[in-house]
């Protein structure tokens, strides 16, 4: 048995899924003609209440581009220092935009306004300006945190008052919808452009959208044209994300309910803390986890790796009670 708990984004398409992108309609995108993306779009603009959206190849492409749209080159985005667009994805903001970054510390990732409000630097003509505002939820490397909805509805007013764009990188804001029941409509009235990704814990192979208004969208496909992500025939990876999005938000309960029970089994070996876990996601705690790691790869059990003495789980389609079951009895032999 291979229980591979390293990412959600291992996950491989199900035959139904499959069926569904041999039998798409299709036409070349780049020239706005692909029925199944046009569709895609839509329907991820209307969960989330904008006008309209943009499919990517990949989530850190609609990252890049959300904050391109919101971010002139050589003026500043805030976010916390352990987020996904400073972290993973290889200094683009930078390289690509011209972009400046400055960062706050949020422990488990978790928002917290008063934090941000000091370090906003209004236009000074010695001093970079502050254009915009980064989160990420659920959080990754926090653990799969959930940003709390009154922090989102006050960090939105903050930005209101002082003139800042919001950019939501929301690769598993599905997580966050599923573990609090909070509306896709409500994250998105929040936020000014939100990037999603469907090819985590939805399942699908390939693929990312960023959703914002009419007027950013169009100037969103000349970006993504410049950063080489104009696709052609592409209806058949967005007939897998119109399958994830009808069929896969809900079912994500299952992971978090997996999940807990992993972390939960765990616990008494004092590797993982089950109270943190609000998810998929399980941080994992112990010395010399590399050997760790290698060892239960041996018996068929991947984890990732992130530092000299911690690591993560995460709980996925791909993923049934035998083989989180499998996953405890190897993890804790180890660990004990």
């Amino acid at each position: 048995m291979i229980v591979d708990l390293r990412s959600d984004t291992v996950t491989r398409p199900t035959p139904a899924m499959l069926a569904a992108m041999t039998s798409a309609d299709v036409g070349d995108d780049v020239y706005g003609e692909d029925p199944s993306v046009n569709a895609l779009e839509a329907e991820a603009a209307e969960l989330f209440g904008k006008e309209a959206a943009v499919f990517t190849p990949t989530g850190s492409m609609a990252n890049q581009i959300g904050l391109q749209l919101l971010v002139p080159p050589g003026e500043e985005l805030l976010c916390d220092v352990r987020s996904h667009v400073v972290n993973y994805e290889m200094g683009a903001a930078a390289a690509l935009s011209g972009i400046s970054t400055r960062t706050w510390a949020a422990p488990n990732g978790r928002l917290d306004v008063a934090l941000i409000e000091p370090i906003i630097n209004p236009p000074h003509p010695y001093s970079t300006t502050t254009r915009a505002i980064a989160v990420e939820n659920t959080h990754n490397i926090g653990g799969g945190t959930v940003q709390p909805i009154e922090e989102l509805r006050a960090l939105r007013a903050l930005a209101d008052a002082q003139g800042l764009g919001l950019h939501l990188d929301g690769a598993r804001i599905w997580n966050a919808h599923a573990a609090t029941g909070v509306p896709l409509s409500e994250y998105g009235a929040l936020f000014d452009t939100v990037s999603v990704c469907l090819s985590k814990g939805l399942g699908a192979p390939v693929g990312s959208l960023l959703i914002t208004d009419a007027e950013r969208a169009q100037r969103a496909r000349v970006i993504r044209k410049r950063l080489g992500g104009g696709m052609r025939q592409a209806g058949f990876l967005a007939a897998a994300g119109r399958y994830a999005l009808a069929n896969n938000i809900e079912r994500l309960a299952e992971d978090h309910a997996r999940a807990q029970h992993l972390a939960r089994s765990l616990e008494p070996f004092g590797i993982c803390d089950a109270s943190q876990v609000e998810t998929n996601i399980v941080l994992l705690r112990l010395p010399d986890i590399a050997q760790v790691a290698r060892a239960a790869a041996e018996q068929g059990v991947k984890i990732s790796v992130l530092g000299p003495d911690w690591g993560r789980m995460l709980t996925h389609l791909d993923v049934d009670d035998a083989g989180i079951e499998h996953a405890v009895k190897v993890l804790g032999d180890l660990a004990g």
